[in-house]
């Protein structure tokens, strides 16, 4: 399991899991705030319009990115399965990345989300994470998986992506688990209650 992905309840040590942000309004409202920060803005673009864990984010370079156009891919091995990935990048990440190349100088080898005494960290993307949340008065709990399950949850609820595929982008074995990861199910649930006959 990815750090980030749950956190330590700090009286019971009991795990709570990390959501998603499921309403657009408040992403607006993120990307409002981080406009001015490039490297915070692009992470968070990055993390919300891929499925990439925090762990894999990290792992890019200035060189994987330099230049792609709305469409184009990076290829990179995920840390956690050790699995070559290919992730086609949006319009909305080329243009954040070419932002943040063009707000410091880099080398085709530096790691691409860097801060003043390095690279950043899982860790400090969850403190991060939870900071855009909580200055926008967001309610729940939030961490650097945050903005991976965010991309399922509105390729789901927002796109209507169907299961069988988004199982696949997030490789799970079932519907169930898929549905469960994204935080909809009790939403769906509870829609199907709400049918009036």
């Amino acid at each position: 399991m990815e750090k980030g992905q749950n956190i330590n309840h700090p009286s019971t040590g009991d795990m709570i899991k990390v959501e998603p942000i499921r309403e657009l309004k408040d992403i607006k409202a993120i990307k409002r705030m981080l406009k001015d920060k490039p490297r915070d803005y692009c992470l968070f673009i990055l993390g919300i319009n891929t499925n990439l864990r925090a762990s894999d984010l990290l792992r890019i370079t200035a060189g994987m990115v330099r230049g792609l156009k709305p469409g184009e891919e990076i290829e990179l091995r995920e840390k956690k399965t050790g699995k070559t990935r290919r992730i086609n990048l949006n319009r909305s990440c080329t243009e954040a990345i070419g932002q943040l190349l063009a707000s410091r100088e880099y080398q085709d080898k530096d790691t691409l989300f860097k801060g003043q005494r390095g690279a950043l960290t899982v860790p400090s993307i969850n403190r991060l994470v939870k900071q855009w949340a909580g200055a926008i008065n967001l309610r729940g709990n939030y961490g650097a998986h945050t903005l991976r399950k965010t991309f399922g949850y509105h390729q789901r609820v927002t796109f209507g992506v169907a299961l069988p595929e988004l199982m696949v982008v997030f490789n799970h074995s079932s519907q169930r688990e898929t549905l469960n990861y994204l935080c909809v199910q009790a939403e769906e649930i509870k829609s199907i209650y709400e049918n009036e006959l």
